[in-house]
C-alpha cells in the first residue's frame, strides 16, 4: 500500500519529537476532542467517527493546503 501511495518513511528516534512534526500537530489535534489519558471506550461511535471526520477534513501546509480526505480520495 506504501508504494501504490507512493509515500516515503522512515523510523525516527525515541523521544524525539522534533523529528516527527505532523504526527505531533495529529496528536495535538486529536487533543482537543479528548483528554491525553482519556479512555477511548468511553467515547460512543459516532463522537468518535465526528471527531476523525472533522480531523480529515482539515487543509494541511504538508499536504499543499488539501485535507487528507482530499488526498487519499483521489488514490482510490
Amino acid at each position: 500500500m506504501i508504494e501504490d501511495l507512493g509515500i516515503d518513511f522512515y523510523f525516527e528516534d525515541t523521544y524525539a519529537s522534533w523529528q516527527r512534526g505532523n504526527n505531533e500537530t495529529s496528536n495535538g489535534l486529536l487533543r482537543e476532542y479528548s483528554p491525553k489519558k482519556a479512555d477511548l471506550t468511553s467515547f460512543s461511535d459516532e463522537d468518535l467517527f465526528s471527531a476523525l471526520f472533522h480531523i480529515n477534513h482539515l487543509p494541511r501546509k504538508c499536504l499543499g493546503y488539501r485535507t487528507p480526505f482530499e488526498v487519499l480520495s483521489n488514490k482510490w
